[in-house]
């Protein structure tokens, strides 16, 4: 697709560039893209699946779609079919290459197995937190178990019997023996493979002993003969497990594992663990809810694909992690919106406005552009009547200098029709203002010879009688600071206002909208319908205003946060 086969040469880039010329691989590319199913994917997996994704298809190759189905206590289809909508969602498809950790769980049992043989793995008895204890410190040397010593017969007696479910979770585990004083932990005698007695998605009961991420991942690659396996950087000190791994074992190919840097957006969270947080806790309607960062909250929101694929070749590969502004995402959004988004009449906050010198029972059609910059998307009729709703904010009783909308006594342009002059303002018992009474100048219509009589100020308008009552939803950021928790309790960060609703009209042709197809409410912002939208009841979510109102006060924020 053109819009991520046209990112710069990154390091990645240059890396597999310089294999087809070296001929390593063959000149094959194979990637994967492989996810847990314990979450919804966010706006940091974006970055990844474009990488894995669009480097295979720039250059001829393939990517596999693998589920790290290797903890059934926290996993589930919902998840699975999530993620897979997703990626289709952004415009990717791994074809017949879907693949799981648990296609290969027999494999891996025989590599376990054969570790044992060489005497490169043991049963332990420690339990977990024992486990960590004998791990020791940066600083100091770990301890060996007082079960490293066991033999290769008794490791393999217990493994099969681990197997059996002979055991209780976490009575035993089966780790590598490496050596317990390398500076890099991972290395420290890791875990290869735990007791779960949990049933698994995918193989029921067959398996109550499960292998551990950093086991399956590297022999996965290798069974699916993946030439660049692509990670972020925490994974950097994992690849000499992943290396020794594939050292110690007869594999058909032997992968080799890149990292590069994490896409953290501000005012948000991308852990797993705290956006299920935020779900269960119902700080948020759910993983879709359109303030979350996952791509399903995102689609729900209304951000169309192409902007995330922009974003994401915008952000880069490097091998340094950084904070995202989340005024550069929007802006993203903004550019792929405005060509291809019809503008139509929203009124968030309505005010009452009544031509006093307009007739009674007359309705005019008002031609309306459905875009500004683009003829080809035609024009529409817009109702005008005697009675009309105007954005609250568009009247102020007394105005600050350069206010040149309306005013006691001053004229506006109603977009597509006349100029008009309030006359009378009517306050109800606690002096607010309900209602404008205004007179229409019939010589300034829109179009007509008489238009020409200028006013600096021009709104938009709806008329009361043929407006179509609506909720609209306007999102805000769902925190306070650029990097919650880095300054002390992050659910303290949590934005009230992140969610506010408003009793809006809007015209009547855009009740039947579908979620995912975005407009422009003239002056107000890009909006979509919600999937609990109806023609009866119209829901529209608030996607991206039209300018960054957050600009300064994120740019100091993020300068202080170290941010980009």
């Amino acid at each position: 697709m053109s819009d991520t086969t046209t990112a710069g040469r990154d390091f990645i880039r240059q890396i597999i560039a310089d294999d087809i010329a070296a001929g390593k691989h063959g000149g094959k590319v194979v990637t994967r893209f492989p996810p847990e199913p314990n979450g919804f994917l966010h706006v940091g997996h974006a970055t990844s699946i474009c990488l894995n994704f669009g480097v295979a298809e720039e250059n001829g190759g393939v990517t596999f779609l693998r589920f790290d189905d290797t903890n059934p206590g926290k996993e589930s289809i919902e998840f699975v079919r999530a993620i897979e909508a997703d990626i289709r969602w952004l415009g990717f498809d791994w074809g017949d290459r879907l693949t799981h950790a648990s296609d290969y769980f027999d494999q891996l049992y025989d590599c376990a197995v054969d570790l044992i043989r060489q005497g490169k793995a043991y049963v332990d008895d420690l339990g977990a937190d024992e486990i960590r204890e004998y791990r020791g410190t940066l600083k100091e040397p770990g301890r060996e178990s007082p079960w490293r010593g066991r033999s290769v017969e008794e490791n393999l007696d217990l493994f099969e019997r681990m197997r059996a479910g002979e055991f209780a979770d976490g009575e035993k585990v089966l780790r590598a023996k490496i050596d317990m004083a390398a500076p890099n932990m991972h290395m420290r005698d890791p875990t290869l493979y735990r007791i779960r007695h949990i049933p698994h998605q995918r193989t029921g009961d067959k398996w109550c002993i499960y292998p551990m991420y950093d086991f399956a991942h590297g022999l996965s690659d290798a069974f699916e003969g993946i030439t660049h396996s692509l990670c972020t950087l925490e994974f950097e000190d994992h690849r000499p497990l992943y290396d020794w791994l594939l050292d110690q074992l007869d594999l058909p190919h032997r992968p080799r594992q890149y990292e590069f840097s994490r896409t953290n957006l501000a005012y948000t969270v991308t852990s797993k663990r705290r956006l299920a947080e935020l779900v269960q806790r119902g700080t948020v309607a759910g993983w879709d809810d359109p303030r979350m960062p996952t791509l399903a909250g995102m689609r729900r929101r209304g951000y169309p694909p192409a902007a995330l694929r922009e974003f994401s070749r915008r952000v880069g590969i490097t091998k340094k992690n950084k904070l995202i502004e989340m005024g550069f995402l929007e802006a993203t959004v903004r550019e792929v919106l405005d060509p291809s988004a019809p503008r139509v009449m929203g009124v968030i906050d309505p005010l009452k406005v009544t031509l006093t010198n307009y007739p009674e029972d007359r309705v005019e059609q008002m031609t309306a552009q459905n875009h500004p910059n683009d003829p080809s998307m035609g024009e529409r009729e817009l109702p005008f009547s005697r009675t009309l709703w105007i954005e609250r904010d568009d009247f102020m009783e007394d105005p600050p200098k350069k206010f040149f909308r309306l005013r006691p006594g001053g004229e506006v342009r109603l977009r597509y029709a006349y100029i008009i002059r309030c006359d009378e303002v009517v306050k109800d018992e606690d002096g607010n203002v309900v209602e404008l009474l205004c007179s229409y100048d019939p010589e300034t219509r829109s179009g007509a010879a008489g238009a020409q009589r200028k006013v600096k100020g021009t709104i938009h308008w709806l008329s009361a009688e043929h407006a179509v009552p609506a909720e609209v939803r306007l999102y805000d950021r769902l925190f306070t600071e650029p990097a919650p928790g880095v300054k002390g309790d992050w659910h303290e960060a949590i934005n009230p206002d992140s969610l506010k609703t408003a009793a809006a009209q809007v015209e009547p042709g855009i009740a039947a909208l579908a979620p995912g197809d975005a407009v422009q409410f003239e002056r107000l912002g890009y909006f979509t319908a919600d999937p609990d939208s109806s023609v009866e009841s119209p829901v529209f979510n608030r996607i991206v205003t039209l300018r960054d109102s957050w600009a300064k006060v994120e740019k100091q924020a993020m300068q202080q946060a170290g941010g980009v």
